[in-house]
């Protein structure tokens, strides 16, 4: 399996941007996926997923302004990203769990967001 995110780009604060992720290979054997940043000079931290089981979950930072969703036609997830903020600035990484555990164990390449102020 392998994943693709796409998306990333410059926006004011206050704006909007949607992310995707496409899975490819064997899309099948995945049973979650979701989306880390990491900003610069700071940890990676946990954004948001979705479980094919229908969970949903969301740091707490973007609560109520990313709504995380799934076509699962195309074996793509999206995060869509509203009033956005400079401190939402961050390399944003797609990543998928392929075995149940709840660990997102296979990681995509990042797409940068940078909210300017």
């Amino acid at each position: 399996v392998q994943l693709q995110a796409s998306g990333g780009g410059l926006v004011q604060t206050g704006g909007s941007l949607r992310l995707s992720c496409a899975a490819s290979g064997r899309a099948s054997s995945i049973y979650g996926m979701g989306w880390f940043r990491q900003a610069s000079g700071k940890e990676r931290e946990f954004v948001s997923a979705i479980r094919w089981s229908g969970i949903i979950s969301y740091a707490d930072s973007v609560k109520g302004r990313f709504t995380i969703s799934r076509d699962n036609a195309k074996n793509t997830v999206y995060l869509q990203m509203n009033s956005l903020k400079p401190e939402d600035t961050a390399l944003y990484y797609c990543v998928a769990d392929r075995y149940s555990t709840g660990v997102y164990d296979l990681w995509g390449q990042g797409t940068l967001v940078t909210v300017s102020s």
